[in-house]
């Protein structure tokens, strides 16, 4: 694949070749940094380890280089911090079995320009080329910028294909921000119970990261923990581990829905939850 900007690149851990490695995607993730993947798309991941007949793709959209960074990263520049988070997510790739993984190394002002097209013909490119069943990236309703960008993005290029070359499943995924407040019919909901060896590892990998002052690896754990502990007020856990996500199919489906007021109403049926069992709990007193 040919991409925009020079320092991009594709990476297949196990060496197959290119068209082979891209086709025999089923399940991607598009990401705004690296370890996102490992974070918000472990469910995709988790389908696909070890597994014949189906393959997880990684995209990262952005550079990595604005990255925060303490103790051992504190003095490097953005430079060493684009080559040091690269490595990293090449070891995630190859620790998780990854068919792919594309590193397009848009520096984040890039990503967040809403004209800039060259990320939706990427984008759509190498969708159209891996045709994968599921696509995982941000929700909508993150609190970092570039991340909701990279959702924008992802929803914009997949507007483009034709219906044929579009997944059967798109979903937004939890990284800054939760999305537990959503009502529980509205959730999307994954359980990652399982193999929670390869959990820590894939986030371990990432060292810049945590050894540089962020501890993802505990909060990421921890936020799936709380998902599957908390869903349930009067019954078991039924699994250890889930992330929750957002449905984000009908806005690529129908490109005339207005993604503003698509997350909106998940706010106002969150909002009319909490008014109604207010108001029903009130009238008992």
């Amino acid at each position: 694949m040919k991409f925009k900007n020079c320092g991009a690149e594709l990476f297949v851990p196990d060496r197959e070749p290119v068209p082979e490695a891209i086709g025999r995607t089923t399940h991607m993730a598009i990401a705004a940094h690296q370890d996102d993947l490992e974070i918000m798309a472990y469910h995709g991941i988790l389908q696909c380890f070890a597994k014949a007949d189906q393959w997880f793709m990684g995209v990262v959209v952005g550079d990595g280089s604005g990255s925060a960074r303490a103790n051992l990263y504190a003095e490097y520049c953005d430079e060493a911090m684009r080559r040091v988070r690269r490595a990293e997510q090449k070891k995630a790739a190859y620790v998780g079995e990854y068919g792919a993984l594309a590193l397009l190394d848009y520096p984040s002002c890039q990503v967040k320009d809403s004209m800039n097209c060259d990320i939706l013909e990427e984008l759509s490119e190498i969708v159209a080329a891996a045709r994968p069943e599921v696509i995982y990236t941000h929700n909508l309703a993150d609190k970092h910028d570039t991340h909701v960008s990279v959702a924008l993005r992802t929803i914009q290029a997949l507007r483009r294909l034709p219906e044929a070359l579009r997944p059967e499943r798109i979903y937004g995924c939890e990284v800054w921000r939760g999305l537990d407040w959503m009502n529980d019919e509205d959730k999307v909901m994954f359980d990652v119970s399982s193999r929670p060896n390869l959990a820590a590892a894939l986030i371990g990998v990432h060292d810049s990261q945590i050894g540089g002052g962020k501890r993802y690896d505990l909060a990421t754990a921890g936020r799936r923990l709380a998902n599957a502990t908390y869903l349930e007020a009067h019954g078991v856990d039924e699994a250890s581990a889930y992330i929750w996500g957002m449905n984000l199919k009908p806005l690529v489906d129908n490109p005339a829905l207005d993604i503003d007021a698509y997350v909106q109403d998940y706010i106002r049926r969150f909002s009319l939850d909490v008014s109604e069992r207010l108001m029903r709990l009130l009238k008992t007193e």
